[in-house]
């Protein structure tokens, strides 16, 4: 758990030119008010053809807003999850 609310998958380290560090799930999700919010921390540049396929969703910087489950491609949110984490991994041994 990270924080109330995130339920995180894998971990890494970050650290900012100011000095801030920390660590951070590789990915995470948590079931908010509005939306189910799934933690895409590699953001979502490199995967427009994923989001074509998801489905009904919203992003934000690094958030998927999923309303419903039953609105979303359930192999494209698979494959954007793992090519996400893959990313991670190898930009933040």
């Amino acid at each position: 758990m990270w924080g109330d609310s995130i339920v995180g998958f894998g971990t890494y380290h970050y650290r900012y030119a100011s000095g801030r560090e920390g660590d951070w799930p590789l990915t995470g999700l948590a079931a908010r008010k509005q939306a189910i919010t799934l933690y895409i921390t590699s953001g979502f540049e490199q995967y427009e053809e994923l989001l074509v396929r998801l489905g009904k969703v919203k992003t934000g910087v690094s958030c998927l807003y999923i309303q419903r489950l039953s609105d979303v491609d359930p192999d494209a949110l698979r494959a954007l999850v793992r090519r996400s984490v893959e990313h991670m991994r190898t930009t933040n041994p």
